[in-house]
């Protein structure tokens, strides 16, 4: 029978006094391209021509390939967590619970290059099935391009948590059975709904505003089956993963701002930045590193996700690409807020849908408004993402 004293708790003395600060980060050394919009729409399985088909871009309003909203998080370091992971706790790990977005009507065009002011704004700890003591950690990012426009800001929420109690609860191991086994009849109708969604608005159509009823349905979109193909496609759309492509800034006038500090990950999931200078792989967080049980069922189980998973940031990505699309090539999404419930799992697929539950003449933004609810769910039900929008649409 365990006392109080033994029961697993987190190190947070490096985390309180960090509190409300200015924290660092990394800075990506070049300027978005063309391949790298199209690198992060083929990886979010996004087939928006405007994003990738330079013929089709040119005739659009647009004038060439703009990125999708989505492709912040890409131009960021560390999937848009960095500022909701600050300090260190020994023997940790971290999953992504959740982020929310602002979007202030300035697209990212090929040349464009993104900075980013980070800051760590709070955290709670709570009592987990998954973990026991975890802590849902919050981090700011605000995002803006070479000029000084304001893009994105985006709020990120980290779940850390003793990665060796989450092994020994083994939530997942219980729950997971067999890695999914799709029959040929199951992956044509997959495909079949896929197909429906990419022909629904393939031509960036925006609906009206006044058109819109509350009630109306979005149509329905699938993504996958996930594979170790596919996770491995994703986080390497994520441009700081490629060696050599960022450098380690910091905000002025802070004396701690957290730049490549250890957040106390175990042996197997810690970046050696030193000999990453002769060997990059060491650092670049798949082949060693913490995203590395992202493609490893053995590592995955060390931290208590019994499979290979996808990620966080990916399932955030996914919401906004699939309401953008929606919204056409003159609506916008303005802001969301997306709950992350658990991930995909390898095997799994991920099908959206989503509702109109309100609209606002005016708003805060000084347009109208569409409030929009959208769930993620795997083939059994079992909701991954809870999340709630607003769009702009053509009036």
């Amino acid at each position: 029978m365990s006392t109080e004293s033994s029961k697993p708790a987190l190190d947070l003395s490096d985390v309180d006094h960090r509190v409300g600060l200015p924290v660092g980060g990394g800075q990506l050394w070049d300027p978005c391209s063309s391949s790298d919009i199209r690198r992060w729409v083929m990886a979010m399985d996004y087939p928006n021509p405007l994003h990738w088909d330079e013929e089709f871009a040119r005739a659009s309003a647009f004038g060439g390939i703009v990125a999708p909203q989505s492709i912040a998080v890409a131009l960021d370091y560390g999937h848009g967590a960095a500022p909701a992971c600050v300090g260190r706790i020994p023997d940790s790990h971290l999953i992504f619970g959740g982020e929310e977005w602002w979007f202030y009507g300035c697209r990212v065009r090929p040349g464009d290059k993104l900075f980013q002011e980070r800051r760590f704004h709070d955290y709670r700890v709570t009592e987990t099935t998954f973990a026991g003591p975890t802590m849902f950690s919050r981090g700011d990012t605000v995002h803006t391009n070479q000029d000084g426009t304001l893009v994105a800001r985006e709020r990120s929420t980290a779940i850390r948590y003793l990665y060796e109690e989450a092994r020994k609860r083994g939530m997942y191991e219980n729950q997971l059975g067999e890695i999914r086994r799709w029959t040929a009849d199951e992956l044509a109708q997959i495909e079949k709904v896929r197909r429906a969604w990419l022909e629904s608005n393939r031509m960036g159509v925006s609906p009206r505003f006044e058109e819109v009823e509350v009630g109306d349905r979005l149509p329905r979109r699938v993504i996958g089956p996930h594979s170790i193909a596919s996770f491995t496609t994703e986080y390497r759309a994520f441009l700081f993963n490629i060696w050599g492509t960022f450098q380690w800034v910091a905000p002025p006038g802070v004396e701690d701002p957290w730049v490549n500090q250890d957040p106390g990950w175990s042996e197997d999931f810690r970046f050696d930045e030193e000999d990453a200078r002769i060997d990059p792989r060491k650092r670049d967080g798949l082949y060693l590193g913490p995203s590395r049980g992202h493609i490893d069922a053995d590592r995955a189980s060390e931290v208590g996700m019994a499979r290979a998973y996808g990620y966080g940031a990916t399932m955030g990505a996914w919401c906004t690409d699939y309401l953008a699309y929606w919204a056409g090539n003159d609506g916008m999404v303005r802001h969301s807020k997306a709950d992350f419930r658990g991930p995909a799992f390898e095997g799994d697929v991920t099908y959206f849908d989503a509702e109109v539950v309100d609209k606002r003449t005016e708003s805060e933004w000084g347009v109208p408004l569409v409030q929009v609810k959208l769930r993620l769910t795997n083939q059994d039900g079992g909701v991954l993402v809870s999340c709630t929008a607003e769009l702009e649409l053509p009036f």
